[in-house]
């Protein structure tokens, strides 16, 4: 939101958003490969031993996506990435490449807070999460405003306003992080993860589900290259999601409450998950059906006219995929405290299926709704990945059930 509102203050908004937002997709699929290990430390390390594997596996992971980020951004292979597999026109490669060399370092530190943050919820001292939040906002709305009174905005300045921030996070969850590893005691014998296979085996299916979840990223924007008004759609479209994912973010550590909390109260985490699982629709519905929505993308975030109608079209869309998300994020927690991540690979793959189709359906039929496209697809992707999701857990909670009756794996009650 905060880069969002810097870069329509530019020259040509539409074409700064437009590059920013197809060299962010292509970050999110690197980046995701690092997010993941906060999911896996939370669930595998208990002691000193595990951490150190997962330090370990760590190092593995960030040395792969620092050699691939590296040769797209520095080999001729970025250039026909954006141009053939994302649709960018030629006026825009140049500013695509430059904001994805520096997304690169934003990669990095990512990886580090995540690894880090995934102690600091093991441990529940998640405060810590939201003050290091609340510190990297700061700091990027302040850079923003140096840049905004400068007048120096492209689309490298958006990407120089995120490192900023993922700097500032990283830094105060590396501090916390540490002073808690030290507090961990060296070996507990209850807890059996020792050797990097175990924790292979539990990150490789996230690594498979998260490369097929994030290439809806890149499919979406490549089909927004063929609608009507390229720039419009995607610039459109990515303030509508940024917007979207705002509301959504204060409700997308589901799975780490269902990680922590569901062993011991498996009631008490569904109940919560329903009390706030529909949460998000409520405010994003404020947010589209009064004059609100268009007062805040217009006056906050500095858009035109024209851009504030299209981004308010695919708002109006994205009330499905807040519906659906809370819940998804739930059943994904519940995989994970199983150790059933390889069925997120089956309900993954079906999002990007119906995403895909609906694109090509729509782009084909109705080229002239620009980022709505964008919006339709994903939503129904998200939708199809929850109906996966319930219809799996639901055969195999009525499985277990047939053979042990009264005992429940899933859910309890």
């Amino acid at each position: 939101m905060i880069i969002n509102g810097t870069l329509t203050r530019g020259e040509n908004p539409e074409v700064i958003i437009a590059s920013y937002a197809i060299a962010m997709s292509l970050f999110g699929i690197t980046e995701r490969l690092g997010v993941l290990l906060r999911n896996a430390c939370s669930a595998l390390v208990r002691d000193k031993v595990s951490f150190k594997v997962m330090t370990i596996v760590g190092a593995y992971v960030l040395t792969a996506l620092m050699v691939v980020s590296g040769t797209i951004a520095y080999t001729p292979i970025g250039n026909w990435v954006f141009t053939t597999l994302f649709g960018a026109n030629e006026n825009m490669i140049a500013q695509i490449v430059d904001v994805y060399q520096i997304l690169i370092i934003v990669t990095f530190f990512s990886a580090i807070r995540c690894l880090f943050q995934g102690v600091i919820i093991i441990n529940r001292q998640t405060k810590w999460l939201t003050i290091g939040m609340v510190i990297r906002l700061i700091v990027m709305y302040l850079l923003s405003l140096v840049f905004i009174n400068t007048g120096h905005i492209n689309a490298k300045t958006g990407a120089y306003i995120f490192l900023a921030g993922m700097m500032i996070e990283s830094i105060i969850s590396f501090t916390e992080g540490r002073i808690l590893v030290k507090k961990m005691v060296d070996d507990d014998k209850k807890h059996t993860i020792t050797k990097k296979s175990q924790i292979f085996r539990f990150y490789n299916p996230l690594i498979l589900s998260s490369l097929i979840i994030v290439m809806v990223g890149p499919v979406i924007n490549v089909f927004l290259g063929k609608t009507n008004e390229i720039e419009l759609a995607i610039a459109s479209y990515a303030i509508a999601l940024s917007i979207t994912q705002l509301f959504l973010s204060f409700f997308t550590y589901t799975h780490q409450i269902v990680l922590t909390f569901y062993k011991d109260h498996p009631q008490k985490v569904q109940r919560f998950t329903l009390i706030i699982g529909f949460i998000p629709t409520g405010i994003l519905s404020l947010f589209c059906f009064t004059p609100i929505g268009a007062f805040f993308i217009e006056h906050v975030l500095g858009a035109n006219e024209l851009l504030v109608m299209a981004s308010l079209d695919s708002l109006n869309v994205f009330l499905l995929m807040t519906l659906v998300f809370p819940f998804i994020d739930f059943c994904n927690g519940l995989l994970m405290v199983r150790n059933k991540t390889k069925v997120m690979v089956l309900s993954q793959s079906a999002n990007l299926l119906l995403t895909f189709l609906v694109l090509v359906i729509t782009s084909s039929i109705v080229p002239y709704w620009n980022g709505k496209i964008g919006a339709i697809a994903q939503s129904i992707g998200m939708l199809t990945e929850l109906c996966v999701l319930v219809f799996i857990i639901y055969r195999v909670e009525k499985k277990v059930c047939n053979e042990k009756p009264g005992k429940s794996k899933y859910i309890n009650g």
